[in-house]
């Protein structure tokens, strides 16, 4: 699971530096694999300003510079077509890593002439793909600063540090970047953030309606909504909004497909968008008769088993059910009218479709490990609110087809459990409030996991919980 520094502090209000949120993750279960901080990678990049420039005289694409760098006028042959005189840049000096090329910069001769160093675009430090030319800074920073510095005032999303945690298969709701922040605020890593809540008013009845066959309702998809929003215009996302996707490894692609990505990662809430215009009828979730195709989103052809969960109109199959969506009804910059899917669908089922078709999808990756029923129709609104601020349009009533299954459970909270079982002495108020904050419902000696915890299926694992939070170096024994 990956997610920036300040993608959780939009959840997480924080003061705690890096390095104690990097061990709290790994010390409450969360164990820190990676982290790429660029204010390490960038550090020893420097401020400079180029004096004057004048062709080189053997080659006609490059030019000698007279840099200052704050010790002094420099030598650099450059080659970008922005470089010239009075402009601020970034230099990477003779001893520096430079991690786009992954060389180290030295003192070299290009055709005949010295250059004591080189002035970086934003692909070769890391920050872009853009290679189009150097570097040109606003205003008027300090000459021989650090560049990162500059970056703090200017751009943070630039050197914002991203982490990836590993995730246990018992801890679904940590593939949210909310769920993190809760386990972070439990431990006294700051203060979690209020839950954000939109309320989309519809003003008209959806065209396309949804129907969940008996024996999938049943067993497979227990509650299906959806909205009807018209007039969107899709195009490229935000800056802030392709940053944050980048910044985990994904490729933005459109703002529709990238605010479902987003809800993926920050919320653990997969969504899916149809091309409204494209849907023939209505929408239909059944077992597949077996025999049926559909070409997915990522263009390969699949073929379903009896037994598999679809999303079909009056064409046929249009989606594999809580794993990819159809190249059909898919969204295209061109699409105007869209039909938002939030579904709960059961784990086993999905996790079975997803081994047999071998479609390692996020949103399977997510569904299988199961994920917050409550959460369908919340996830639902909040979506298409920020499909409303950043895409325009109108939203439909919400459209339902079953309900929200029933996950609630109690188990007995033994406060002197915990040191019995784990040697840990916890005072009961301590033990309480650990729990309410990772959103447990306390009431006497009962407590209610919330729905977003399935693995709690006993009191030991409240004990578990508790001490988990408290901290398992504390445990008898540990050194």
């Amino acid at each position: 699971m990956k997610f920036t520094l300040s993608w959780l502090k939009a959840h997480l209000d924080t003061d705690a530096p890096l390095d104690d949120i990097l061990y709290a993750l790994t010390d409450l279960g969360l164990e820190v694999e990676e982290v790429v901080n660029p204010m390490d990678t960038l550090a020893a990049f420097t401020v400079a300003y180029v004096k004057s420039t004048e062709k080189h005289p053997d080659a006609d694409r490059l030019n000698v510079c007279q840099v200052e760098t704050g010790k002094g006028v420099q030598q650099i042959i450059c080659g970008a077509p922005n470089a010239r005189a009075g402009i601020y840049v970034v230099l990477a000096s003779p001893g520096v890593y430079v991690p786009g090329i992954d060389t180290t910069i030295g003192v070299g001769k290009i055709r005949g002439i010295e250059s004591f160093g080189m002035m970086a675009s934003e692909r070769e430090m890391e920050l872009s793909d853009e290679h189009d030319g150097i570097i040109e800074l606003k205003g008027e920073p300090e000459i021989g600063s650090r560049f990162v510095d500059y970056l703090m005032t200017h751009s943070p999303d630039k050197i914002d540090p991203m982490i990836d945690i590993a995730i246990t298969p018992n801890r679904p709701d940590a593939l949210g970047v909310r769920g993190i922040a809760r386990d972070l605020a439990a431990r006294g890593i700051g203060r979690l953030k209020p839950m954000p809540v939109a309320d989309v008013k519809g003003t008209f009845t959806s065209d396309i309606k949804v129907t969940i066959d008996a024996d999938v309702l049943a067993k497979g998809c227990p509650l299906f909504t959806g909205r009807l929003i018209k007039g969107v215009k899709n195009g490229p996302s935000p800056a802030w909004l392709q940053a944050r996707l980048k910044a985990i490894g994904l490729r933005p692609i459109s703002t529709l497909v990238d605010i479902t990505n987003l809800f993926t990662f920050e919320y653990n809430r997969p969504l899916h968008v149809f091309d409204a215009d494209k849907v023939a009828g209505d929408l239909r979730v059944h077992f597949a008769a077996g025999g049926e195709s559909l070409q997915a989103l990522d263009e390969k052809e699949y073929s379903f088993d009896a037994g598999m969960m679809a999303i079909s109109d009056d064409n046929g199959v249009e989606s594999i059910a809580g794993i990819m969506g159809g190249m059909p009804t898919g969204c295209s910059e061109d699409t105007v009218n869209v039909f938002v899917e939030s579904a709960y669908w059961d784990p086993i089922t999905i996790a079975k479709a997803g081994r047999k078709l071998k479609i390692n999808s996020d949103a399977r990756y997510r569904f299988e490990r199961g994920i917050d029923p409550a959460f369908t129709q919340g996830g639902l609104d909040l979506a298409v609110a920020l499909i409303l601020e950043l895409c325009g349009g109108e939203a439909s009533e919400m459209v339902v087809a079953g309900a929200v299954p029933d996950v609630s459970r109690q188990y007995k909270l033994d406060t002197d459990r915990v040191q019995s079982l784990v040697g840990m002495t916890i005072a009961a108020s301590e033990q309480v409030a650990t729990l309410e904050a990772l959103g447990f419902v306390v009431d006497g000696d009962q407590v209610t996991p919330p729905s977003w915890r399935p693995d709690v299926l006993g009191s030991a694992d409240l004990v578990e919980e508790i001490a988990r939070v408290a901290s398992m170096t504390k445990l008898v024994g540990v050194p």
